[in-house]
């Protein structure tokens, strides 16, 4: 289907345009972009300026990557087809697209050639400088006990904005809208990703020319490279295609991207508070 808009032209597919709606998309991005520069100009950043301090990020911020993991299984659930006897679900470009995205982040090639979620990539590169895996495999182990995630991250002894943030990832899973999901996914993680992440790799840069950072760098590289490349504007088209020309839905996507990035920056400023305290006591 051909559409004309003033002087534009645009091609449409099945029920739902495979554009990006300029009207939808950007009053999203209008809506969010105070949070997004509280975000991209945090305190956080100049915060990390020692090995220890670098520890105490990663050991917070691999919570982040790890739930990111449960937002993207629970849209290849929700949008595709993961159990027997298989059937097809929905539409096949959205399957497409989460397939895609799952492919790299849960398989990729990490720096040795090897295929690694990013969750794992994540885990090498904290080992590699020294920062403590054992925080975040208890609380796995936890999980594993409890099989319930809210009881997990209640019992856990997580600085209260990081449980929030957890806490906010499941309910939306567990909500199981997905145009709410993708949006978490997408407003709140891979749009988000390549500018903030850009930020961090400054940082590391400056104040860590001599430690040995080349998983933790080469995590951040990839993900710059595939959110902004690939994984953003897929997500985006997501977005489009699952929220259509349904006013509430795009409502909807507008409030959790607000609220998902008002939790990052709750993480962000549990991260600083705790680099500070520590500073506090040398």
């Amino acid at each position: 289907m051909l559409l004309f808009f003033g002087k534009h032209f645009y091609f449409c597919v099945h029920f739902n345009c495979l554009y990006q709606n300029p009207m939808t998309i950007s009053t999203i991005n209008q809506s969010i972009e105070n949070q997004k520069q509280q975000l991209l100009q945090h305190s956080l950043y100049e915060k990390v300026k020692t090995i220890d301090d670098l520890h105490c990020f990663l050991e917070n911020h691999v919570f982040a990557v790890w739930d990111f993991m449960s937002l993207l299984k629970a849209l290849q659930n929700q949008l595709t087809c993961t159990i027997t006897p298989w059937l097809p679900v929905g539409n096949p470009e959205i399957r497409y697209l989460i397939n895609e995205i799952v492919v790299a982040e849960e398989t990729d090639l990490a720096l040795d050639g090897t295929r690694q979620s990013h969750f794992e990539m994540y885990l090498d590169a904290m080992q590699q400088c020294g920062a403590n895996t054992q925080m975040v495999l208890a609380f796995l182990n936890h999980l594993k006990t409890t099989q319930n995630i809210f009881v997990s991250i209640k019992q856990s002894d997580l600085h209260p904005d990081v449980k929030a943030f957890l806490d906010f990832t499941f309910r939306v899973i567990e909500e199981g809208k997905p145009h709410q999901i993708a949006a978490a996914f997408t407003f709140g993680r891979e749009d988000l990703i390549p500018s903030m992440f850009t930020e961090i790799l400054r940082s590391f840069q400056v104040n860590f020319p001599e430690t040995d950072l080349s998983k933790l760098i080469y995590y951040f590289e990839r993900h710059i490279e595939l959110d902004a490349d690939e994984h953003g504007p897929m997500a985006m088209q997501m977005i489009s295609e699952l929220c259509g020309n349904s006013e509430q839905k795009w409502k909807e996507v507008e409030e959790v991207s607000i609220l998902a990035l008002e939790k990052r920056i709750g993480l962000w400023n549990a991260i600083e508070e705790q680099i500070v305290a520590k500073e506090a006591l040398v």
